[in-house]
């Protein structure tokens, strides 16, 4: 990141996590043995289950928070000067800490940047957060941002990034390397939609993997950006992480390429 502090380069997501009671012993397992796995980062949201992900998360890194690099995001009608304090600190009541390593604005709304990013300091000076950023930020959002001192102080912008949703290879990514500014990669299997293409298949084949596998590398072999897949079961959490393991040829990234071909132009970002 900017200030030389490392986010970690791979994590399990949380999206969808905390909705329904009988999933939660098997939410907790997965991210606990995440964790046993050395995958330090878990990222949540206050959007996510109405908090309940949160709770989830909370129970999952009970008695090990140091081991943990713990994210979460305000959404955007809570992210006024007061309302997003008033926000952080209920998502520190869900998650059971009294700290955030970074909080984030879910997606830009109608409240004025400055007034979020003076929450956040604030929050930051309390020692409530240690690290704030963005999410959702297309290039004309992120040069906004950056327009103030403050702004410049972000951490990160988390963006929809797979092999099909490759719209901010054009300008977003760019824009983000050349200050330094890591990007976190949310859905980056696409929800699990892209995982029958006969192409992704074919390149599974050759490595012994398993499409997602595969999916999950494509993201991780780009310098500066971190992978944050869900896994609801600890077979998933391995899964994924054997991703980590798997080294793309130049053959691959050309198949790959002429299956799910880069931009050739600005687009607008895209959001689920």
């Amino acid at each position: 990141m900017p200030s030389d502090e490392r986010l970690p380069p791979y994590g399990q997501g949380t999206w969808g996590m905390g909705e329904r009671r009988s999933r939660r012993a098997a939410e907790v397992a997965a991210l606990r043995h995440g964790l046993d796995l050395g995958i330090e980062l878990i990222d949540t949201a206050e959007m996510y289950g109405n908090g309940g992900a949160e709770e989830v998360v909370g129970e999952a890194v009970a008695g090990r928070r140091h081991d943990v690099y713990l994210v979460s995001k305000v959404f955007p009608h809570n992210a006024g000067r007061l309302d997003a304090i008033r926000a952080c600190e209920a998502s520190l009541r869900r998650l059971a800490t009294d700290y955030l390593d970074l909080y984030l604005l879910h997606w830009r709304g109608s409240t004025p940047l400055d007034e979020t990013l003076e929450a956040f300091e604030a929050l930051r000076k309390d020692g409530k957060i240690r690290r704030f950023g963005v999410s959702n930020f297309d290039p004309g959002d992120m040069s906004e941002l950056w327009s103030s001192d403050a702004g410049r102080q972000a951490a990160t912008n988390q963006v929809l990034y797979n092999l099909t949703r490759r719209g901010v290879e054009f300008d977003l990514l760019p824009w983000c390397a050349q200050r330094g500014l890591p990007v976190m990669a949310y859905s980056p299997i696409e929800q699990g939609r892209l995982l029958k293409d006969p192409v992704l298949r074919g390149v599974a084949e050759r490595h012994g993997a398993t499409p997602a596998q595969i999916a999950l590398a494509w993201v991780l072999r780009h310098h500066g950006v971190c992978a944050i897949p869900k896994a609801a079961t600890p077979e998933h959490v391995e899964e994924n992480h054997a991703a980590l393991n798997i080294r793309l040829s130049g053959e691959d990234l050309a198949e790959l390429d002429t299956r799910f071909p880069p931009p050739e132009r600005a687009t607008p970002l895209e959001i689920l």
